[in-house]
């Protein structure tokens, strides 16, 4: 099915961790080291929030008394902006993370569950090629950070293949994580402690592969392909359900939001490797109505 695309933001580096909020779309731009959000029209973009010095922003979510959290890539951590502005860090990430950390979500208690590359993707690429690194590549554990940042393995022993874009369900009982690198979406049970329990695969998803994602009210999956112009949207078990073009550029993040939750905004970019991303602003978000609108976290 074809969906009319319009142009919601362009001007940026290389755009991750959408998340809908208050009206406004949010999402971290590696290389300008700032947080942004944008209304659904377009066009009215305002910065929220400017890192300092040269710390690259992804993952963002909120805590039930509104603060802002927010992953440090390069420097493994995670950092809280309180309701009044102050600024602190959260949580030290670097004995879980074994590389950069990227993508997270945050759940209504205000637990964060933070994924890490695991690995230098951006010099595998380059030495080895997407189709080696897929095929071969170090696994690592993702962060279970409690409200009081306390972090520990979410999964005990469990290791992923590039923990990426996560969600969880409305009733807040299963965590599904995109396995960029295994090309599968993993669903988990979340125990009341936080822990994620009964791992399971939700859907394979080659040959697409997952980035960023997030849920429908119809309990499938949008996600972002960073190998191609598309945005996947997948049933629980792998059937592709609707596939939407991204005007020629690959798709690292997708987010559901807009007045009615039917928007599906997407976060493109010519190439995502960290030279040629941060060298030109030549990342877009995307945006269609779809047919079915958002659920669950974030």
């Amino acid at each position: 099915m074809s969906r009319t695309q319009r142009l919601v933001a362009d001007g940026i580096h290389f755009a991750e961790g959408p998340r809908w909020r208050e009206g406004r779309l949010w999402f971290s731009d590696f290389y300008a080291h700032r947080i942004y959000s944008v209304s659904e029209a377009g066009g009215d973009m305002r910065v929220e929030l400017q890192l300092k010095g040269e710390e690259q922003s992804s993952g963002l979510g909120w805590m039930p008394d509104g603060s802002l959290l927010f992953v440090k890539m390069q420097a493994q951590e995670l950092w809280r902006r309180w309701p009044d502005g102050r600024l602190e860090r959260h949580a030290d990430l670097s004995g879980i993370a074994t590389f950069w950390c990227n993508d997270m979500v945050v759940d209504a208690k205000g637990r964060a569950y933070v994924g890490n590359f695991g690995f230098d993707l951006d010099a595998e690429l380059s030495a080895r090629g997407p189709e080696s690194v897929l095929a071969n590549h170090p696994t690592t554990p993702m962060a279970l950070v409690e409200m009081d940042g306390t972090v520990r393995s979410a999964a005990g022993n469990e290791h992923f293949g590039f923990p990426n874009g996560t969600v969880i369900t409305p009733d807040d009982k299963t965590l599904i994580v995109g396995e960029t690198l295994a090309g599968r979406l993993t669903a988990f049970d979340i125990a009341d402690d936080g822990s994620l329990t009964n791992r399971r695969v939700w859907a394979s998803t080659l040959p697409h592969i997952p980035d960023g994602i997030c849920l429908d009210s119809e309990d499938a999956i949008w996600i972002a392909d960073p190998l191609a112009p598309r945005c996947v949207r997948i049933a629980e078990g792998g059937e592709v359900l609707e596939i939407v073009e991204t005007e020629g550029l690959n798709c690292y993040a997708c987010m559901l939001g807009g007045a009615d939750g039917r928007t599906l905004f997407t976060l493109t970019a010519p190439s995502s490797h960290r030279e040629h991303a941060s060298a030109e602003k030549a990342g877009r978000i995307y945006a269609c109505t779809v047919d079915v609108g958002r659920a669950g976290l974030p």
